[in-house]
């Protein structure tokens, strides 16, 4: 595998009941790239993801990550070797602060021991500050610094989309997934988080992103790979992609045009 390859997805495979979900589907993503992934309803793209972070193996095949076999590694594992991901749902602690929300992503980056934490050692209070101030940073990028100790329930979604990709953020990841980030939101909301994109990928990061709004995923991406019922069917720069007959034929029935 070439040093500037992050990740790759190597003949993988996965089945449900005797159901295909995954056909040997392969794709390398290079360091600093933003890599879509598109297809439609029930092609297997989240399926992919949860293989990626660990959430189940695939049944035969390979992932590498940053040049190590994470293909069997548990989730917690894959996240501390610089993977994280969101989901096509916001998941939140609904009860907790929005600033709350984000320093739990810096929980494994954490030193100080469970019994220092409970005494509240000068250690312990010294490494709370910093998750605080660390964490304050990432809400400061999306303009959420204001309504930091707000509900994290209480903010609109794509909002509440912002604070799920700035705990992300805070486990300091070099590859990040996004699940459907656009959806639920509104054009200018969409123009809106494209630009986070890019902002996530100025900070040295790595992306892989699910998403149906053809638009969005044409103009943030470096190169696309398109999945139909589990199989890649096309890889290659969104020019291609977007001429590609395949790719024409999969989305026949799709109100959006490939644009």
């Amino acid at each position: 595998m070439r040093d500037t390859v992050i990740l790759q997805v190597k003949d993988v495979n996965k089945r449900f009941s005797g159901l295909t979900a995954l056909s040997d589907v392969s794709f390398e993503t290079e360091t600093g790239m933003i890599k879509g992934l598109i297809g439609p309803n029930g092609a297997g793209k989240t399926t992919l993801f949860n293989i990626i972070t660990g959430v189940f193996p695939p049944d035969e095949g390979e992932i590498f990550c940053f040049g190590q076999d994470i293909s069997r590694k548990r989730p917690e594992d894959i996240a501390c070797r610089g993977v994280s991901r969101t989901f096509q749902q916001p998941h939140l602690f609904n009860t907790l602060t929005v600033w709350e929300n984000v320093m739990i992503g810096r929980h494994q980056k954490t030193g100080a021991e469970f019994s220092a934490c409970g005494f509240q050692t000068p250690q312990a209070r010294s490494e709370e500050r910093k998750i605080r101030r660390r964490a304050l940073e990432y809400l400061n990028l999306f303009g959420l610094a204001d309504k930091r100790d707000r509900i994290a329930r209480s903010l609109p979604l794509g909002e509440q989309r912002y604070v799920e990709v700035a705990r992300a953020l805070a486990t300091e990841p070099k590859l990040i997934l996004l699940d459907e980030p656009t959806a639920g939101l509104n054009d200018h909301e969409t123009d809106q988080f494209r630009e986070t994109v890019f902002k996530i990928r100025d900070l040295g990061i790595t992306l892989l992103v699910i998403e149906h709004h053809m638009k969005f995923i044409m103009n943030v991406c470096d190169e696309i790979v398109v999945l139909n019922f589990g199989a890649k069917i096309a890889e290659g720069k969104p020019e291609a992609i977007r001429n590609s007959t395949k790719v024409i034929e999969a989305y026949l029935g799709v109100d959006e045009e490939i644009d």
